[in-house]
């Protein structure tokens, strides 16, 4: 039998992680396929006429079996794949495609979907329901329902392709990451890194059987090496490998991967009649039109440039003066920033780190979940985990009654991707006088324990974990009716808010308070460091920001426009670079190749939210500041309006609701201290 049968029988339903074979997943899949098509043929058969709930309602829950499956299967294959998984995937991933073109593309279905839309002004819908029709109506038109036949074949053939293309890209990038390795024999060349830096890259040599010290593209061993590596060569070796995956001619060669990639989402956007992929994918966002995200891109670039500028100038001088740097290069930017921010602020994360032991900081986050929203986290040791390393939580309100199932995945290890991200196995829904709640999780990417130390976080780390701790809450605190608006199934440039308005309580004394204490001493961290965090907080902000619109900016240059003219990846990137460049130019390093954000995790059109969601978070967190920032009001109108909310109406509405007015972008500026 196999074990994917569903619903699991486990406690709280939870995914059989220690039961489940790679060879259960292809066979589960194509079942749970014909399961969701046989829900669907009995949405067109129905002899009645067609309703919200036996068509639209029906439409939201059918396939619920096949996306538990999937979602098991694609988590694994972020954080734990193999071969094995890889191959199924490049098996599976046609088979979804082809099986949401059915869906898609299916006229009898779309003509029952049509006649609910078209009468819907006379249904006495819900402001919910309006948004699930919309969002199904929409789902069918912007996916080539109303396209002749023979360019429905073309769809769903360029869908195929670019599902192949994507997880390709992604492998590429992760077995680049994978084959590098820097190996140092000599001592002298760990000369400025941390104690517990070296004793990772000691303990990763020794577990392969080397001598010496090994550092990887991984980002707890990259980051600290390009920040405080006194050896410049070495820096510079690492950072030129860094930067170079997917770019190296090789087999693992992204650039006519992501060429062809645009041309195909360029074509598809064209078949259904928008000018570009941005155009297609921006109409269901808060910005709307890609005019309007270069606006706001621009109108920032123009805003931070001149700071960013300043901060460069500076940052050269200070390197000359120190070392006699005379080119600033990128492999220099970490390892003198970091010395800058020493010299102004006499703060460093070796500082801090003590400070953040990683099981504090995790206690901290649920600490301040508890003050802002009434929600307690007990470890359960009663449900399946897919690795050793990942810890299973039962949410509970304060009255006892479950709120989720929360799964925390911290440490890097080979088949594990790199950066940090939150998932889910289960969303949230009610169904026949259930409210089912959601298993979500978080996975980063932390420095693991070594034989002398705890998990100390940097900074950094800390406010990782209370990014993907944001988004955790909006998929935990869900309360929606339909699975397919629960949660985080929001407009993209959205989604970022709770993830990023939650980094506040990085730097705000009442919450440091609670999780900040010295993982030796138990001394909670000193106000004059609390005061720097602070201070420091806003240092080299102008290039951060260049940085991150720099990045929108090569979205939107891939996405916004025609790319059939592309034959030349790198000089299309230098082009799209243009107006935020500050570093030289390093020919052998290309960012496109690697940007799985854009290529293979679905930010393709969106990276500007980032900085999007940045304006609504400094505009929201203004009113914690106000009122308090463990204010249970103003957390209650939070969780209300925004977290509970999912996609069941207009953000900006759900915004303006919260907050009583349209976001303003000083508010950005003015913490970015940009502004005065």
């Amino acid at each position: 039998m196999n074990i994917l049968n569903f619903p699991f029988d486990t406690a709280y339903n939870t995914a059989p992680f220690s039961k489940i074979e790679n060879a259960h997943f292809l066979p589960a899949i194509k079942k749970a396929i014909q399961t969701a098509k046989d829900e669907i043929e009995l949405i067109i058969t129905n002899k009645d006429q067609a309703s919200f709930e036996n068509t639209i309602e029906a439409l939201d829950f059918s396939g619920s079996e096949l996306d538990r499956i999937t979602s098991i299967f694609y988590n694994l294959n972020s954080a734990e794949t193999n071969d094995e998984i890889q191959a199924i995937a490049q098996e599976v991933s046609p088979l979804l495609s082809e099986f949401s073109n059915d869906i898609r593309l299916n006229q009898d279905l779309f003509a029952r979907v049509q006649q609910v839309y078209e009468k819907k002004d006379s249904l006495k819908l819900s402001e919910e329901q309006k948004t699930l029709l919309r969002k199904k109506y929409k789902s069918f038109a912007r996916n080539g329902a109303n396209l002749a036949d023979d360019k429905k074949s073309v769809l769903r053939e360029i869908d195929k392709k670019l599902s192949r293309l994507s997880l390709t890209f992604g492998e590429n990038v992760l077995a680049e990451t994978n084959a590098f390795e820097l190996h140092v024999t000599s001592e002298k060349d760990l000369d400025g890194l941390p104690e517990g830096t070296i004793e990772a890259a000691k303990q990763l040599a020794e577990s392969k059987q080397k001598e010496g010290w090994i550092f990887t593209l991984d980002y707890p061993s990259y980051i600290p090496f390009m920040t405080y590596a006194k050896n410049r060569a070495l820096r510079k070796k690492l950072a030129l490998a860094f930067g170079a995956k997917g770019f190296q001619g090789n087999k693992f060669d992204n650039q006519k991967n992501i060429i062809q990639i645009a041309t195909l989402r360029h074509e598809r956007a064209n078949l259904l009649g928008y000018k570009t992929h941005a155009h297609f994918v921006l109409e269901e966002r808060m910005a709307e039109t890609p005019e309007a995200v270069f606006s706001f891109l621009n109108d920032l670039l123009l805003k931070a440039k001149p700071a960013a500028e300043k901060e460069f100038t500076n940052l050269q001088e200070f390197a000359k003066d120190l070392d006699g740097i005379e080119t600033l290069q990128k492999w220099d930017s970490a390892y003198y920033s970091e010395k800058l921010k020493q010299k102004l602020f006499n703060l460093d994360d070796e500082k801090l780190k003590p400070y953040f032991k990683l099981e504090n900081v995790i206690d901290g986050v649920f600490k301040v979940a508890y003050k802002l929203f009434d929600l307690n986290f007990e470890e359960i040791d009663s449900i399946d985990k897919y690795h050793k390393d990942v810890l299973t939580y039962k949410v509970s309100d304060d009255k006892g009654e479950m709120v989720a199932i929360f799964y925390a995945d911290f440490f890097p290890r080979p088949g594990k991707r790199n950066g940090a991200w939150m998932t889910s196995y289960k969303p949230q829904y009610r169904l026949d006088g259930s409210n089912e709640r959601p298993h979500i999780s978080i996975v980063c990417n932390f420095t693991k324990p070594t034989k002398s130390k705890p998990s100390l976080l940097t900074f950094n780390e800390v406010k990782t974990l209370f990014h993907e701790f944001g988004h955790a809450l909006h998929g935990m605190l869900a309360n929606t009716t339909y699975p397919g608006l629960s949660g985080t199934s929001v407009h993209w440039d959205f989604v970022e808010l709770p993830s990023q308005i939650l980094e506040n309580w990085c730097f705000e004394k009442e919450a440091l308070e609670l999780f900040a204490r010295h993982y030796e001493s138990d001394d909670t961290i000193p106000m004059d460091l609390i005061n720097k965090i602070k201070e420091s907080s806003t240092f080299h902000e102008g290039m951060q920001t260049l940085r991150q619109i720099s990045l929108g900016l090569l979205d939107m240059n891939w996405h916004g426009i025609d790319p059939s003219g592309i034959t030349d990846v790198k000089g299309h990137e230098k082009k799209a670079f243009a107006s935020t460049q500050l570093y030289p130019d390093i020919p052998e390093n290309c960012m496109s190749t690697s940007f799985s954000h854009i290529f293979q995790g679905g930010y393709s059109s969106g990276y500007y939210s980032y900085k999007w969601a940045e304006v609504l978070d400094a505009d929201a967190f203004e009113l914690f500041k106000e009122k308090g920032v463990f204010n249970k009001k103003v957390a209650s109108d939070f969780k209300e309006h925004v977290l509970s909310k999912g996609g069941t109406e207009k953000p900006s509405e759900l915004y303006r609701r919260f907050r009583g007015q349209d976001p303003k972008p000083e508010a950005l500026l003015r913490r970015a201290g940009l502004i005065k």
